[in-house]
């Protein structure tokens, strides 16, 4: 029976990574079902991204006050869990305090004592994020698209990090033999007194209960985030890695449309002659994106994750001028038609089964996508680099040139280009009258 307890731990655990590997599997699954692109060009480009933007969380701090508090958390987040590796090896081998051994008691006092001062400092970043999301009418928590499911993800993670130091510290306030010892209880000593009451056997019981709901709770949150927007935890460093370096103004052209318009200028090209052989048969690809699978796999993964931080919404031309448009909504939108997707695989043993729905029309529908002036407001805000402004593009391509749902403007400029060699409505002969008007 002493072993019981080791036994009960070690399944715990296994299940809990099970789970969060086959959902890891799924959302790579997911994010392969975008087109190929080619993002491994400039390495030291990107790598330098992923350290300044996804660990350096350079972009974060453009707005300081919020920026800070993140960072709290961030660093919270990433080194109280080194306590994590201390209580997996606890659990497994029935030790105690098993690096208090190894590090001896000074280097395992000082990073004790850090972990308490950090959990203090996210428990109080934490209520005041909350705070701001609740209380404090922020504009860009308040948009329709942050109603129900996303506002309370939003709140049940920050409930999670003020559980989670909770019990880190009153389970160090009640370990009595690291009380006794004097070393890292920084912030324990003085909730310690709030248990004077308790016999020996009473704090056991408080601390190891602490314990274990300490490391279950961390094993929920673990497999929580394959549901949440806080997904960008794991993906924010991949994100930023594979971002698209080139010049903000650059849209992508198709080859289909290259090859024709270089047949065009090209003097020796034959317009009569024969196709390639096979390409009569060949399928033609669709132009633009009207559904996840069109989109390409990177842009899958902005999807997932972005954080609903709203940023991009709040520095949105279009949106702050009661446009339709929110580039955080088309984000939520796609990530959510995509989760649709993939439980239609699930489903489906593997395969997709046509459910009669879109990205375009079910979810965005087109008005958000005209209202967009493509100023990349939204991907110069992003702090882990998301561009929500080649999704936009890619469906608005597929509604011109698949469609021919371009507005009534559009439409004429593209007639007047066709047929008059420029946007305005005049013979070609007659365009330098201008030049004699007095």
């Amino acid at each position: 029976m002493q072993y019981l307890p080791n036994i009960i731990f070690a399944l715990a655990l296994a299940l809990g990574l099970s789970f969060f590997v086959m959902n890891i599997r799924k959302l790579f699954r997911n994010i392969k079902l975008g087109k190929e692109v080619n993002r491994t060009d400039k390495k030291p480009e990107r790598l330098k991204n992923m350290l300044m933007i996804a660990l350096g969380q350079s972009k974060m701090v453009k707005r300081p006050f919020s920026g800070a508090l993140h960072i709290i958390v961030y660093v919270g987040f990433i080194i109280i869990n080194i306590e994590v590796l201390e209580i997996i090896i606890d659990g497994l081998f029935g030790t105690h305090r098993v690096f208090q051994g190894l590090l001896g008691d000074g280097i395992y006092g000082f990073l004790i004592g850090v972990f308490e001062v950090l959990a203090v400092l996210v428990f109080v970043a934490v209520i005041v994020f909350w705070l701001r999301r609740n209380i404090s009418n922020i504009k860009r928590f308040l948009s329709k698209e942050m109603k129900g499911w996303p506002k309370n993800d939003g709140n049940y993670i920050l409930y999670f990090e003020m559980v989670l130091m909770t019990l880190f510290l009153v389970m160090n306030a009640t370990d009595v033999s690291f009380q006794q010892a004097g070393i890292g209880n920084t912030i324990s000593q003085f909730i310690a007194p709030l248990f004077d009451g308790f016999s020996p056997e009473g704090l056991h019981t408080i601390e190891r209960t602490a314990w274990w709901i300490h490391i279950l709770g961390i094993l929920v949150f673990l497999n929580y985030l394959y549901y949440s927007k806080h997904l960008h935890i794991l993906l924010a460093f991949p994100n930023t890695y594979f971002a698209n370096l080139n010049p903000k103004g650059q849209f992508t052209n198709l080859d289909s449309v290259t090859t024709e318009v270089k047949l065009m200028m090209d003097p020796d090209a034959d317009p009569y002659a024969a196709p390639a052989e096979g390409a009569e048969e060949a399928v033609p690809e669709k132009f633009g994106a009207s559904d996840v699978a069109d989109l390409n796999w990177v842009q899958l993964l902005n999807a997932y994750t972005c954080t609903e931080c709203g940023r991009c919404t709040s520095s949105c031309p279009a949106n702050l001028t009661g446009k339709e448009l929110s580039p955080r909504k088309i984000m939520m939108d796609t990530r959510d038609r995509l989760e649709e997707v993939g439980r239609n695989i699930d489903a489906n043993k593997g395969v997709f089964v046509d459910d009669g729905k879109q990205l375009l029309n079910d979810y965005i529908s087109p008005e958000e996508l005209w209202a967009c002036t493509s100023c990349n407001a939204c991907v110069e805000e992003c702090p882990v680099n998301i561009d929500p402004l080649s999704i936009i593009m890619d469906m608005r391509r597929y509604l011109v040139m698949e469609e021919s749902a371009a507005p009534q403007e559009l439409n004429m400029m593209m007639t007047n280009i066709e047929n008059n060699g420029a946007p305005w409505q005049y013979n070609q002969q007659d365009r330098l009258n201008w030049a004699n008007e007095e």
